[in-house]
Order: C-alpha cells, then sequence, then structure tokens
C-alpha cells in the first residue's frame, strides 16, 4: 500500500497529538532541573549527578546505535515505537508510586530506585526514537513536514508555557517527597494520552535495510562516512556541542550546594528555563526559511561558551535564572538544528542507520558528565567549567566544516 494524501493526514494528526500532550509532560519530568533536582533533595552526591545526567543525556542516544541495526531489519516499526514509549509511561508511573511511599524504603534503596527506573525511561526513549526518525520520514507526505514542525513548535509554545507554571506551582506548594511524587503521576497520565496517537497511526511504507550482524553493521557505518564527508563532521559536532546539554543539571547542583536553592527555586529555574526555549522556537518558527542551520549552530555555540563565564562571577540566587534562560535557548537551538541538519545528510532508506550512527557523537555527552562529576567531587566547579567551555569552543571547527544550509 502507498502513502495517500488521505493517511498522511490521518498520520500528520496522530503526530501533532502525540507531540501536544508531550510538550504538557516534558516540564513535569525535566531532565535539567526536575530529576536531578529529586536526587539531590534525595541525597544524591555529585558523581550520582553525572552518572545520572550521562545515562539521560548520553547514555540513552548511545544505546540507539545498538538499536538501530536490529529495528533496521523490519519493513515496519510501529510495533517497536509503542514498546518504546509503554516502557516509558510505565516507568513515569513507578517512579510516582516510588516518590510516593518513599517513606516506607530505605534512602539508600530510593537512590537505586531512580536510577533504575530513569534508566528504563531514557534507554526505551532511545528505542523508540530511532524507530519515530523512520516512521516519521516515510508517513507524512514531504509538503505537510515543514508545517508540521511549524504547528509543533507553535502547539508546544503554548502547552510547554502552560504546563510549566502548573509544574512551578507543585513544587512550590509541596515538600519532598510529595511534590515530586504528583509531578511524576501528571507526566504518566500525559504521556499515556501521548501514546494514543501512534496508536492511531497507520505505516504503510516499508523500510528495511538489512544488516546481517555487528560486523555488517559497522561495514555499512565506514562506507556512509566515506561516500559522505558531512557525516564524520556531523558526528564531530554532536560530541562537542552536545556537552552543551549537559550543563543545567550540574548547575542544580551548584544553586543547591552554594545558596542551599530549595524546591520552590528549582520551580523558577524550570520556568525561565522552558520561556526561554520556547521563545527560541516561537522566533525560529517566525523566521522559518530565513536563517541558515549554520548560523543558527554558532550561535547555540556562543551562547553555550558563555554560560560557564557567567557562573564564575559571584551571583546570586535570582540572577541564576538568567543561566536557565540562556541554557533554554541553546538546547531548543542545538535540537532543532541537530535534527535539521539529521534529515539534510540522510535518505528515506538509510534514516534508520544514521539515527544510529547519530547515537556515536554521544560518546563525549556521556563521559563529560561521568568526569565533571569526579572533577567538582576533587576539585570543585571551576576546572568542569573550563574543561565544558574547551569542548564548546571546539565544535566550532566542525561548525565550519559542515557548511549547512537552510
Amino acid at each position: 500500500m502507498t502513502l495517500t494524501p488521505k493517511i498522511s493526514k490521518r498520520n500528520f494528526y496522530s503526530l501533532l497529538w502525540h507531540a501536544a500532550f508531550l510538550a504538557l509532560s516534558r516540564p513535569f519530568m525535566d531532565t535539567d532541573t526536575v530529576i536531578p533536582s529529586m536526587l539531590v533533595d534525595a541525597g544524591g552526591t555529585a558523581v550520582q549527578i553525572g552518572i545520572m545526567t550521562a545515562i539521560m543525556l548520553g547514555g540513552s542516544s548511545i544505546t540507539q546505535l545498538i538499536f538501530a541495526p536490529f529495528i533496521s531489519n523490519y519493513h515496519y516499526k510501529r510495533g517497536f515505537l509503542l514498546l518504546g514509549i509503554n516502557m516509558r509511561i510505565l516507568a513515569l508511573l513507578g517512579m510516582g508510586l516510588m516518590l510516593y511511599f518513599s517513606s516506607l524504603l530505605h534512602p539508600n534503596l530510593i537512590i537505586w530506585l531512580i536510577f533504575l527506573l530513569i534508566s528504563i525511561f531514557s534507554l526505551s526513549g532511545a528505542f523508540a526514537n530511532v524507530s519515530y526518525m523512520d516512521i516519521f520520514g516515510k508517513s507524512v507526505l514531504p509538503e505537510l513536514r515543514k508545517p508540521f514542525f511549524s504547528l509543533r513548535q507553535a502547539i508546544n509554545g503554548i502547552v510547554l508555557l502552560l504546563a510549566a507554571f502548573a509544574a512551578k506551582r507543585v513544587l512550590t506548594t509541596m515538600d519532598y517527597p510529595h511534590n515530586y511524587a504528583i509531578m511524576y503521576f501528571v507526566a504518566f497520565g500525559a504521556l499515556l494520552m501521548a501514546s494514543l496517537g501512534f496508536w492511531h497511526l497507520r505505516e504503510v511504507v516499508p523500510s528495511k535495510l538489512t544488516v546481517r550482524n555487528p560486523k555488517h553493521f559497522l561495514q555499512l557505518i565506514k562506507t556512509e562516512l566515506k561516500q559522505n564527508p558531512k557525516l564524520k563532521y556531523f558526528l564531530g559536532f554532536i560530541n562537542t556541542m552536545g556537552v552543551s546539554i549537559t550543563l543545567l543539571p550540574f548547575v542544580i547542583l551548584y544553586g543547591k550546594e552554594i545558596y542551599h536553592t530549595q524546591s520552590a527555586t528549582t520551580g523558577w529555574f524550570l520556568l525561565v528555563k522552558i520561556i526561554g526555549s520556547v521563545l527560541t522556537a516561537l522566533i525560529l518558527f517566525l523566521l522559518a526559511g530565513k536563517y541558515k542551520y549554520r548560523n543558527l549552530l554558532y550561535g547555540g555555540a556562543i551562547l553555550a561558551f558563555l554560560l560557564p563565564l557567567f557562573m564564575l562571577l559571584p551571583f546570586r540566587v535570582p540572577s541564576l535564572a538568567v543561566i536557565f534562560f540562556i541554557g533554554g535557548i541553546v538546547f531548543t537551538a542545538y535540537s532543532i538544528s541537530m535534527n535539521g541538519v539529521l534529515l539534510e545528510i540522510s535518505g528515506t532508506k538509510n534514516r534508520t542507520l544514521y539515527t544510529g550512527i547519530a547515537g556515536a557523537g554521544s560518546i563525549l555527552p556521556t563521559l563529560f558528565p561521568l568526569g565533571g562529576g569526579w572533577l567538582i567531587k576533587h576539585f570543585g566547579f571551576s576546572p568542569f567549567f573550563a574543561l565544558f567551555m574547551l569542548l564548546v569552543l571546539s565544535s566550532l571547527f566542525f561548525i565550519y566544516k559542515l557548511n549547512c544550509k537552510k
């Protein structure tokens, strides 16, 4: 069966439904503020923050490299997509129940359960993302993709702001652990509703790239690297600039250790981060077709480089909110540009392969939080910020070599 305008329109609204409810859930399980703050309140250390950040932001992407060869061998991938999102839903429910009844558990067990459930949540998300990229590319007609991204940004902006205010309210009016329990229950409900969009999808176009074994997969990667020069520079970019999205969890730790911030302050940090992210998305929506990816890449790298300079100044707690505002801008610029460049350098047949290869670009973003937690524990925050700036600065070389279009 071929992709008809009717099926494409059905998939368009199904994916939009998922995007809207996913946006509703995001502030309640935010990886930069809510999760690290919860871990610190539960007794987590700098090293544990580093491990958690590595799992959430780096390790989950690396596992795409493992999932991609397996999933590529199947013509239809909606089943894998549903399996991934259902595992995420169950992990959120488990987090809520564990926190709600945490008074019955030993503190060390709570830390271990947080790591277990967040690992399931993150890795199943990586599993689902490989299928999502393939399904989206073949289930929506090309002429509807740009309207989809534009409409999704507009809806996300409205939903994210409303959800951020609600999340801040929960963090401000309730104490640990019940505030975080309620946050995860809301996230569970929103993601459950989001999954209905995937159940409504119709995947009619088969796509298969035969991968016989791990050795064959490595040969495919080697071939793509030779035939597509931009791919190696793309991997260099996400290996270096990718560390920019690992900074904010450590800023949460910095605020709690230096200024003794509480959950209410975390709520403010979450809100200003989402405001920065939404404003950036809306501006880029208004400028759609008028900006180049290259300029967006350069702008995000410069802002990310400046963030530690602000951190090294003698700020007070309200001023830390500026860091999260700029961090929201950097995160959105990086996400949009990375996905845009990935679609630009890949094709329909090899998109699943490229999504998996892109996971290899998260080697440094995975190792950086691990080493960063160790650096902070033994030498303080200054060497950590210096290393961060060096890695982000090196991304400028790869941006120059990519020479991306609009």
